[in-house]
């Protein structure tokens, strides 16, 4: 009977001996964990600047100089020609962001195949894109791979069609 008392006590201590072991390796692991050096984290693509002018519905020009083109929309030309609407959708966009601070947010690429930088623009909390595009002064033009905000543009313009907004009022 000592025998079994015997075997019984030092398994419950080879056991106990073993639980701690483990424990220590877990923690030992986690500290290990938390000392690890943390990754650096690359900076959003956010910036700010001011209007300094606006040449129509979809492109302004900021105080760096850099001509800015809004991201997913498309607004009537002004150059070389008038098009429909674009006297309309300028007059907007001057009155949305000319001479004001507005925070310029990159979705995947940099610029445009004319250089032009391609961001969502706001106006505090206002997605200057989005209101294009839900007011009728713009419509949806997307260039893969900056896509971000397609389908809620899509849906926007729709709703703008359907109520005859802007220039699905007055446009052919």
């Amino acid at each position: 009977m000592s025998f079994k008392k015997d075997l019984g006590s030092k398994l419950f201590f080879v056991g106990l001996c073993l639980i701690v072991v483990g424990v220590i390796i877990l923690l030992n692991k986690k500290v290990e964990i938390f000392n690890a050096p943390t990754p650096m984290l690359t900076p959003a693509p956010i910036s700010y600047a001011k209007v300094v002018r606006v040449y129509d519905g979809d492109t302004i020009e900021i105080d760096t100089g850099q001509k800015v083109r809004y991201i997913g929309v498309d607004s009537a030309e002004i150059h070389p020609t008038f098009q429909c609407f674009s006297k309309e959708a300028k007059k907007e966009n001057e009155s949305l962001v000319l001479e004001k601070e507005i925070k310029l947010v990159k979705d995947t690429s940099e610029t445009d195949k004319y250089g032009r930088l391609l961001r969502y623009v706001y106006v505090g909390n206002v997605l200057v894109n989005d209101y294009m595009v839900r007011n009728g002064y713009a419509k949806v033009m997307t260039v893969p791979p900056d896509i971000k905000y397609v389908n809620q543009f899509l849906e926007l313009e729709k709703i703008a069609r359907e109520n005859n907004l802007g220039l699905w009022k007055i446009c052919p």
